[in-house]
């Protein structure tokens, strides 16, 4: 029975759907605000957090940042605001999904459980660990660490070095990697994924050997370089 924590300081909101995801047979912790949401997680594990974005006090944005700290649980942000930059935003801090507002609680529960299976399936995958000394990526923890200091990235960067360095020098197109991290790609995902590229090629460029490693290949996609 998987565990949900919902986040949304409409209590009228949360208490709607806490009652539709236990009777959707799921485990419901619900929090009002953000430090009570930290508050919960010394003694619960969920295995996907629900995050409203417009929350007073600590908004969305923030507790997210704050959220992936203490878990590893993937976040979907539900929000009011349709636009992009606020989509990017969302992503880059580490969420997994974005719903806008007024959305379906029967397409909401489909994507919790694409995002559990897709995290239990890393959970178990037979290679534990995928290595180009000195980079080393740690499947079961979705880690990647130089040598043995990790590597601070979101989910995304992660799933996208993961996806590129799977397959080494070969090139993945914006559709590959909106299909592969997304699970769908249309074209104004272009931009976000032309954002979590920059800011993991950003990242990478602080290890000296990782410099070169994610390549451009104009009007074709990335690859990730092995020599």
């Amino acid at each position: 029975m998987p565990n949900l924590l919902l986040i949304d300081d409409d209590k009228e909101v949360l208490k709607i759907n806490a009652k539709y995801f236990i009777q959707d047979g799921y485990t419901v912790k619900a929090a009002t605000n953000a430090r009570t949401a930290y508050k919960l997680l010394k003694d619960y594990t969920p295995d996907c957090i629900v995050l409203d974005v417009m929350m007073p006090g600590i908004d969305g944005f923030k507790a997210c940042t704050e959220l992936k700290k203490l878990c590893q649980a993937p976040v979907i942000f539900l929000t009011g605001r349709d636009s992009e930059d606020d989509k990017v935003q969302g992503l880059l801090l580490g969420a997994d999904d974005y719903m806008i507002k007024p959305y379906s609680l029967r397409e909401l529960s489909a994507r919790i459980q694409v995002l559990i299976r897709r995290y239990q399936k890393t959970s178990v995958v037979s290679a534990a660990v995928l290595e180009y000394p000195p980079l080393r990526l740690e499947l079961n923890v979705r880690k990647a660490f130089y040598e043995n200091e990790e590597i601070p990235l979101t989910n995304k960067e992660y799933d996208l070095l993961h996806l590129l360095a799977a397959s080494p020098n070969t090139v993945f197109t914006f559709e590959d990697i909106g299909q592969a991290i997304w699970g769908q790609y249309i074209e104004s995902d272009r931009k976000t994924i032309m954002v979590t590229v920059n800011r993991l090629r950003k990242k990478l460029s602080d290890y000296p050997a990782l410099c070169h490693s994610l390549e451009t290949v104009w009007s074709k996609g990335y690859q990730f370089i092995v020599k």
